[in-house]
């Protein structure tokens, strides 16, 4: 009996059953992500609009836009591990019902405090979300699978800002309808879609392979054999409770590389519309035309996020294409410093985006195949929440610059020259089980 279930396990078609299950799943958490994104970085397509209606200085945007990861990294530990408690499907379904709610209320901020507090509470609401979507992948796919799902997955970042362009800046022409600015409805207009994608959530996900009734109790075995051999293969199965999570000396350096990572996006997500506008010369009207030049550094992103995820996986080598899109950004990071165009900014964001976003599939997939279940939860949220503070201090310290210097310049090049320290980190993490006495394989 036990000869005939190996055998019949063995007929599996593992490529083929990889793709069905990307297909069912990867979609969906796509477009789940790029709800989430949108009304997490919205703010800075607003922006324009939003500083000259209510008098906002440098300083107060940038410090309520990075209020968002205050309250995201406080909160992001105790969320991720309520995901183990009531299960992924319901708990995802939570975060997004609730940060949708506030996403819409966001229309009724009219000064610094109430902009600080309730980008605050957004990252309160959203926090354990992305720590979720990681986790959930890891039940369905194993490490040398696991960099393509999540490169597809983390492109709904850089669509986000393909689609939230111009759905943004169609929304921004609504100004004075309903008596709302447009910069109100850009945020009540994104927040409420939010909620009916939560409520879906309850709806469409499953919380792992027993419960999907599209796979058959042959494939079942197969997975749950491929992603046990998996784990103990590199040194997962060996790593599970939280307390590995912060024992790891490799989680804390990949959280080094990441709070770099999260301190450029969010410069680019939050600033560049500003910087571009700036270099346009800043008229009343400019808000909707530079929120459609921005699609174009995030369309490029997307694409090389999926290249970048392919060839990681083909080659199976994670840290040399994490530090490769590291350097790309920092070299994109001063070319933006020197510019003195829209049309060469907009290249130099684009190479910096590209960089940024593409080192997501190989980081995540490095990350992940190490731990397993409450271990797996810790580490990434340790390693967002440490992130999040890398949201707040980019924006504000880049606020805070401009103000003081009246020139972006300074904040750039710093920001290159904490990506090429990270670059130096990701070759640092040796490719083997994350642990101070294993050997390496």
């Amino acid at each position: 009996m036990i000869d005939a279930g190996l055998a019949e396990s063995q007929t599996v078609d593992g490529r083929a059953l990889y793709r069905r299950i990307t297909r069912r799943l990867i979609p969906y958490l796509f477009v789940l992500y790029i709800v989430a994104y949108i009304d997490r970085v919205n703010v800075g397509f607003a922006a324009m609009d939003m500083k000259r209606e209510l008098h906002f200085s440098d300083t107060v945007y940038g410090t309520g836009a990075g209020m968002f990861f205050l309250g995201y990294a406080i909160f992001d530990l105790p969320s991720s591990l309520m995901l183990r408690v009531v299960g992924t499907r319901v708990w995802i379904a939570r975060i997004m019902i609730s940060w949708g709610i506030i996403a819409a209320c966001m229309m009724f901020v009219g000064s610094p405090r109430s902009f600080y507090v309730m980008r605050f509470l957004l990252g309160v609401g959203e926090a354990g979300f992305v720590p979720g979507m990681l986790l959930y992948l890891t039940f369905w796919f194993p490490s040398h699978e696991r960099a393509r799902a999540v490169a597809k997955f983390m492109t709904a970042t850089s669509l986000a800002g393909v689609v939230g362009g111009p759905l943004s800046s169609a929304l921004l022409k609504l100004d004075g309808v309903g008596g709302l600015a447009g910069w109100q409805w850009v945020f009540v207009a994104e927040g409420i879609p939010t909620v009916l994608m939560g409520i879906s959530v309850l709806m469409v996900l499953k919380d792992g392979p027993e419960q999907a009734e599209w796979l058959s109790p042959t494939e079942k075995t197969w997975l749950n054999s491929e992603l046990e051999r998996d784990r103990r293969l590199y040194g997962a199965a060996e790593h599970h409770s939280l307390k590995d999570a912060f024992l790891l000396p490799a989680m804390w350096m990949l959280a080094g590389v990441y709070i770099v990572l999260q301190i450029g996006v969010y410069v680019v997500n939050l600033w560049m519309p500003l910087m571009l506008s700036n270099l346009s010369g800043g008229g009343a009207g400019d808000a909707s035309l530079i929120a459609r030049y921005s699609t174009v550094p995030y369309l490029l992103a997307a694409i090389s996020t999926v290249v970048v995820g392919w060839s990681s996986d083909r080659r199976n080598e994670r840290q040399g294409h994490v530090a490769g899109c590291m350097l790309a950004a920092a070299a994109g990071f001063c070319w933006v410093a020197v510019a003195h165009s829209v049309l060469v900014a907009l290249f130099a964001f684009c190479l910096a985006t590209m960089g940024l976003w593409s080192m997501t599939g190989p980081f995540w997939a490095l990350t992940t195949r190490k731990i397993e279940g409450a271990a797996a939860a810790g580490a990434v949220a340790m390693i967002t929440t440490i992130g999040g503070f890398g949201g707040f201090v980019g924006p504000y310290v880049t606020g805070r610059l401009r103000d003081a210097t009246h020139s972006y310049a300074g904040g750039l090049y710093g920001i290159a020259a904490l990506a090429i320290g990270a670059a130096g980190l990701s070759l640092v993490i040796r490719n083997r089980p994350l642990n101070t006495t294993a050997t390496s394989t």
